[in-house]
């Protein structure tokens, strides 16, 4: 999956998976690496690789996300072009449509959000308007919220799937580390709960993750941020902001492995992070 920024790539990936992987936000710019999640059918496994907006970067972790979206078109057997339906085409989607003329790989336009339309006749609109920039293999409306849409848009991408047998077991959802998903769970609340006082300033690193036992896992994990102020606004009047943040990561990481989790946050500040390649390399942002 590739687009812009905010056009509901994740939310698409959860809904078309049933569980939540990939990590979902008001934000721009949410998802930093490339995030593989599986879907099993009567006729076919499809793996697929929710990717970070395609924007243009304002830092090293931005130039790393872009590189990371680009690279994906060239290893997949169709593309999935995401757009938000209520929202005009812009020079973001027209630089993603330059790039897909330089693949071969078949691409399908995803049309995101058609429950946010009034006015059902803009829907064929924007169809026919995309229609005649670029030779898709399918234009499909969803909506990620309504899985109605989705049998339809699951067919479309079979038909571009090579026969062969199951690359992963039926049960398996994800190739992402149980602690990886978990940082990213820690991210999102933090992006949800700090709105507009925490920019994209903020990264998430697992230091401890560990089985006590088949009904109970311990997990420390270290909120980074670029400034002394940020580290403040995290943590709340007296922990309160991080006790939140605690809460509401533990229980989806809880709906997530079927277990008690102790949860362990701390905030620490490690400046300019974004720009800093060992630090990128550190916290799993480097190639």
């Amino acid at each position: 999956m590739v687009g812009r920024p905010n056009v509901g790539k994740s939310t698409l990936t959860n809904s078309l998976i049933g569980e939540k992987i990939a990590i979902m936000s008001d934000r721009p710019q949410t998802t930093r690496n490339k995030i593989m999640c599986i879907m099993n059918t009567d006729n076919a496994q499809i793996m697929f690789l929710d990717t970070p907006g395609i924007h243009k970067p304002q830092h090293k972790l931005g130039e790393y996300m872009v590189r990371t979206a680009e690279s994906t078109l060239q290893e997949v057997d169709v593309v999935l072009f995401v757009v938000d339906a209520t929202e005009k085409r812009g020079a973001g989607e027209d630089y993603i449509l330059n790039l897909l003329q330089k693949v071969k790989t078949p691409v399908i336009l995803v049309v995101n959000k058609i429950d946010k339309l009034a006015d059902k006749q803009k829907l064929f609109q924007i169809m026919e308007g995309y229609n005649k920039l670029y030779k898709f293999a399918a234009i499909v409306p969803v909506s990620a919220l309504n899985d109605s849409e989705f049998p339809g848009l699951v067919q479309e991408i079979t038909k571009h799937l090579p026969e062969g047998p199951a690359y992963f077991p039926e049960d398996m959802i994800t190739d992402q580390p149980e602690r990886v998903i978990a940082a990213e769970m820690i991210r999102e609340k933090v992006l949800r709960l700090t709105r507009d006082e925490i920019p994209h300033s903020v990264a998430v690193e697992v230091d401890e993750f560990k089985e006590r036992d088949e009904e109970n896992v311990y997990i420390r994990a270290t909120i980074f941020v670029e400034r002394e102020s940020q580290k403040g606004i995290v943590i709340g009047a007296k922990g309160s902001l991080l006790k939140k943040i605690g809460q509401q990561a533990r229980a989806d990481i809880e709906n997530l492995l079927y277990c008690k989790v102790f949860l362990d946050l701390w905030v620490k500040v490690k400046a300019d992070w974004r720009n800093k390649d060992k630090a990128l390399k550190q916290l799993g942002y480097k190639e």
